[in-house]
């Protein structure tokens, strides 16, 4: 992925406010992200832990960026996951958070989101290389994919969440 800029991340959000946009903090280390082992940008807001971003350059050059935040409920689910839904890979439990984002546009604004259980620290891209290794569950698979496949298959997973985001 080809480094993007301040300016780029923050005008490629397609559910979040110009204001909610301006607020969000950077990745701590933006300026030494391993750009070369990128898919998409996904980070924690260092200053607002409960909120999370990704962001995947668009087939046109434009950017689109997705706002994502951690669920606030009064019941627990008894339903986990501990493979994030957009890489695959398997993690122990608290290895997948399960994220919410709030539709773009109106929907959004009344309050109407899309759930999806992803990587905690957003690092698909680095688990898909073997460039940062997941604490796995007792039952592991293997892979027959090329890296080149699974990361296809990544971006694919998260061109699908967007596209509900964006309907």
């Amino acid at each position: 992925m080809e480094p993007l800029t301040e300016k780029q991340i923050r005008a490629s959000f397609v559910n979040c406010t110009k204001g909610e946009a301006s607020r969000l903090k950077l990745p701590p280390d933006f300026g030494e992200l391993p750009w070369e082992d990128l898919d998409f940008l996904g980070w924690v807001d260092p200053a607002a832990p409960l909120r999370a971003y990704l962001v995947r350059p668009g087939a046109d050059g434009a950017a689109v960026g997705i706002g994502l935040r951690v669920p606030v409920t009064h019941r627990t689910s008894a339903v986990r996951s501990s493979v994030c839904q957009i890489c695959l890979t398997a993690h122990a439990a608290s290895g997948v958070s399960l994220l919410v984002a709030p539709l773009a546009g109106a929907r959004g604004r009344d309050g109407n989101t899309v759930g999806s259980y992803v990587c905690a620290d957003l690092a698909c891209s680095l688990y898909l290389r073997g460039k940062r290794l997941p604490k796995l569950r007792t039952r592991t698979y293997e892979e027959t994919l090329t890296v080149e496949e699974r990361v296809e298959r990544a971006l694919a997973n998260l061109d699908a969440l967007t596209a509900r985001i964006t309907a």
